[in-house]
């Protein structure tokens, strides 16, 4: 278990109030970290936290916009106010507001994606990284997606978005390892989650994705949260740059044409 202890360690993570944000919370307390939940709505991050607490962890509520600059910078320095320190951060708030041909996307959504989904992970770390270079200690966890491995139909803008967020990940690697910080992605496939409602909810299209996954089910949210504790803790030092693509192999035998 030393591996993959987070004891001492504190662990801010965004959009954590349902779905994989939730779940990697949630795991990231059982293994001893201090976490700062984290989404627009105040009611539910103290829901959120008050599981936590009820399950013998720590967790700070804090409502927070990712896509406005001075609440991205207020989570940090409650965080930083509380607990003196940020040892993970975990970039998971996405939107998608879009599904169908880029084409047809409006330039108002096609910014909205890009600033939510790139422009405040990119701000969220240079408010964080710094102070984890001080310590030279830090992992940083990017929630990306399979839309950003290979090309889609349906929700491109969010996959260029999700390509953008893995560049980000190595470059600030290049950037930020010689002070002994990680960057890696997580990119997972069909999660049972609010997000991807949509796709597992429609018992066609379920079937149709399920029959081509080669573990013959979609994730469920606590498939995810294993994996961001690896990335966060010692088990995974020397790891960096990397995208870990999370889809019970749908990748691999073409299931994304489930969802041209």
């Amino acid at each position: 278990m030393s591996l993959f202890d987070l004891s001492g360690k504190v662990a801010l993570i965004t959009g954590s109030t349902r779905g994989i944000g939730k779940a990697i919370a949630v795991e990231m307390a059982k293994h001893g970290a201090r976490v700062t939940v984290s989404s627009r709505k105040a009611e539910a991050c103290q829901e959120v936290a008050a599981e936590i607490a009820a399950a013998g962890g720590e967790a700070l509520p804090f409502a927070c916009n990712v896509g406005r600059k001075a609440e991205l910078q207020a989570l940090v320095d409650e965080t930083l106010a509380r607990w003196g320190r940020i040892d993970v951060l975990v970039c998971n708030a996405a939107i998608n507001p879009y599904y169908g041909p880029a084409a047809g996307i409006t330039d108002e959504a096609f910014d909205k994606v890009m600033n939510t989904n790139v422009r405040s992970n990119f701000w969220l770390c240079n408010m964080v990284l710094p102070q984890m270079a001080e310590r030279r200690d830090g992992a940083v966890i990017i929630v990306a997606s399979v839309a950003g491995v290979s090309g889609n139909g349906k929700i491109g803008v969010y996959g260029i978005s999700k390509a953008a967020d893995m560049q980000l990940a190595r470059n600030l690697a290049v950037e930020w390892g010689p002070h002994n910080i990680r960057v890696n992605c997580l990119a997972p496939g069909v999660v049972r989650t609010d997000f991807a409602r949509a796709l597992w909810s429609n018992e066609k299209l379920y079937n149709q994705l399920i029959r081509q996954y080669p573990l013959r089910r979609i994730g469920e949210p606590e498939d995810i949260a294993g994996a961001a504790v690896f990335f966060a803790s010692a088990a995974g030092r020397f790891v960096t740059g990397q995208t870990l693509v999370m889809d019970g192999g749908g990748t691999i035998s073409g299931a994304e044409s489930a969802f041209e």
